[in-house]
């Protein structure tokens, strides 16, 4: 089902800047319906306005420190409950009670975090994915963290929509069901109809919902500042985490921001075989109205009916990791809360992405590391694993890292040549962040989001096929990208796991390709175009010259071969015994001889060979200028090695000669 986009620029006002004689100050010093006003009420009811209305701690903070009235109404409503919780928590340690391994105190924290609102909801969630900060415990039962509360009146919502989109509900939808679908933390849905005869969801803000937002942000900031400076067990830094949060709940409070944000995923991943992103309806959103595509779709996690419809609910998951997967480590720009409820599977067997109010990215540094980090777990290089998490951001240059090689060991263990593939990422999880709590680590914000993107994701494939492996189905991809990408790091990636001392490891190549051909976007034209492209480059020297050293061995072995096959048929067959026997090639020359017979017919059954084709495509090839020069360099390398051995061989005859009696 294709989609028709209009583009959003197109149809928005050109963005106002904002007035120069209105200074912060000035700015703070007006409220309006929300409790919190960056810019005067008759800027902020427009909805004309195309105003942004980002996060500011400091304006946050300039603002309540004039009420302390307000503040300290919220403070008691929030102390009491949580005083309750400390205090139990207190009387736990007297005990003797362990609190980081207590379940039962774990579930109240919880069940604390959903009556404090909004706000304690998001951070709880945020907290699900720090094991920097919160034991496993308590990660665990964060991870259960719901944000559904009460829907808010009919009344409010409908006059939100007025003011937002300058007419009333009945002037824009031909039909609006009566209650609300569906109520989460930061609004509540509702199913209409347009009077052009199209089903949508209309999202509508909840009220007062950013003064509830930044009184809590701004109280937990003061609060993670004073812990900062008191707590020597605490290594992140909690203001900047905080600020995180509030930046992204902000982006969250803004409607115009999470439909910009569907577009910009429809434009990157909408073209992916089976995928679909809702559309937006521009000219009924605004910043606390969203209104977009109904999607009819039924929740991967409701096997039986997906079964029943004949919808294959295992390769919809796999359809998942793939986009997933272009998400992280190819745009970077991902969904950072694929619950089951944010992934439907349409009734013509798409997967449908919806909510698009929590989305992060990851920069290009940050996505060659990940993919490097897993070559270092491929080859049980864990010393190169623990810089990997250094250049991630996750440790500080002068961490000692003696006693945390040997812990990433511990948590790979059972990791040994692609059989990483076979780890549950939830497992590894789970080690990785007793390992994160115990020692030193810092836990970047856009990682924290996507173990909770892969967790989540991991979740629902288990659910549907208990044998699932999402690693296994990640690895085509990631041996595609290793295979054709270009950039410099992960052709030094590649290097690091092609060879180990200075030696070609075959058997590396063969696993490589085999599980590269298993991914959709790879053939056998793109893996020898981009090969001959990186040998013929400065950048393909190293790779270039070991793998001259290995054909010289993989000739010399073939030379011995049928030296020797020659001699035995003279010897057996014909019955010339005076004829020496020829050794036959070593075992590591066997060996590579059965790896190179391996990937040959790997590339055989890889998409696009065509043995028709491949007179022609080899004709075409040898004419690109590139490969004439790789041709070139490997002669004249061939050449010299030749010429080496010719003459090693003469001068330990000569020395034969002439040490004999």
């Amino acid at each position: 089902m294709n989609v028709n986009r209009v583009s959003h620029t197109s149809q928005m006002l050109e963005k106002s800047s904002q007035p120069s004689a209105l200074n912060q100050v000035q700015l703070l010093a007006s409220e309006n319906a929300s409790g919190l006003a960056y810019l005067p009420p008759s800027v902020v009811k427009s909805s004309n306005s195309d105003f942004e209305l980002k996060y500011d701690a400091d304006a946050i903070a300039l603002y309540y420190q004039s009420r302390p009235l307000k503040l300290l109404q919220r403070i008691l409503k929030v102390l009491v409950p949580t005083l309750a919780f400390a205090f139990g928590v207190w009387w736990d340690g007297k005990r003797g009670i362990k609190v980081k391994n207590d379940v039962k105190r774990a579930a109240q924290f919880r069940e604390l975090l959903t009556k404090l609102g909004p706000a304690y909801i998001k951070i709880g969630q945020a907290l699900s994915t720090r094991p920097d900060l919160v034991p496993p415990v308590y990660l665990e039962e964060l991870t259960k963290l719901q944000d559904k509360l009460p829907a808010f009146p009919n009344h409010i919502a409908y006059q939100f929509i007025e003011e937002e989109l300058g007419q009333k509900p009945e002037e824009i939808y031909a039909d609006i069901s009566p209650q609300p679908i569906a109520a989460a933390s930061l609004g509540q849905v509702y199913k209409a109809k347009l009077y052009s005869g199209e089903e949508v969801a209309v999202k509508v803000q909840r009220p007062d919902l950013r003064e509830a937002i930044t009184i809590d942000l701004y109280l937990l900031r003061q609060l993670a500042a004073w812990a900062k400076r008191a707590i020597k067990r605490v290594r992140s830094d909690l203001v900047g985490i905080l600020d995180e949060l509030g930046e992204r709940i902000f982006e969250e409070m803004d409607y115009i921001h999470e439909g910009e944000n569907a577009e910009r995923f429809f434009q990157l991943y909408g073209h992916i075989k089976d995928i679909y992103v809702p559309k937006i309806y521009w000219e009924y959103t605004n910043r606390r109205v969203l209104t977009m595509e109904w999607i009819y779709g039924t929740k991967l996690n409701q096997t039986e009916e997906l079964r029943a419809q004949g919808i294959d609910a295992r390769y919809l998951i796999e359809v998942g990791v793939q986009c997933s997967l272009r998400q992280l480590l190819e745009h970077g720009f991902f969904h950072a809360d694929p619950h089951p409820g944010n992934l439907l599977a349409t009734p013509d067997g798409k997967l449908a992405y919806l909510d698009f109010g929590m989305m992060s990215e990851v920069e290009p540094p940050q996505r060659y590391g990940l993919i490097e980090a897993i070559v270092h777990v491929v080859n049980r290089d864990f010393e190169g694993l623990a810089q990997d998490y250094v250049k991630l951001d996750f440790l500080t240059p002068d961490t000692d890292l003696t006693p945390i090689v040997p812990a990433f060991a511990k948590v790979f263990a059972n990791a040994q040549g692609a059989s990483v593939a076979d780890f549950n990422i939830k497992s590894i999880t789970d080690d990785l962040s007793e390992l994160m709590y115990e020692y030193p680590f810092r836990v970047p914000p856009y990682y924290a989001l996507i173990i909770r993107s892969l967790v989540t994701l991991e979740g629902i494939a288990i659910y549907i096929d208990p044998n699932f492996k999402v690693l296994s189905e990640a690895y085509p991809y990631v041996a595609k990208r290793l295979l054709t990408d270009p950039a410099p790091q992960l052709r030094n990636s590649l290097r690091d796991l092609l060879f180990k001392d200075g030696k070609f490891r075959w058997n590396r190549l063969e696993n490589l390709l085999k599980n590269a051909r298993n991914n959709q976007e790879y053939d056998f034209n793109l893996v020898l175009n981009q090969a001959v492209d990186f040998l013929s480059s400065e950048r393909g020297e190293y790779i270039r010259e070991r793998l001259v050293d290995e054909l010289m061995k993989t000739v010399d072995g073939l030379r011995r071969n049928v030296l020797h096959n020659f001699t035995s048929l003279l010897r057996e067959q014909v019955g010339i015994t005076a004829v020496k026997e020829t050794p036959a090639a070593n075992t590591d020359q066997q060996q590579t001889l059965e790896h190179i017979k391996n990937i040959t017919k790997i590339l055989q059954e890889t998409r696009g060979f065509d043995a028709n084709q491949l007179v022609p495509q080899l004709a075409e090839i040898l004419l690109n200028p590139g490969v004439q020069k790789l041709g070139q360099q490997i002669t004249s390398q061939i050449l010299q090695k030749a010429v080496a051995r010719v003459v090693r061989e003469l001068l330990v005859a000569n020395e034969i000669y002439i040490t004999s009696p």
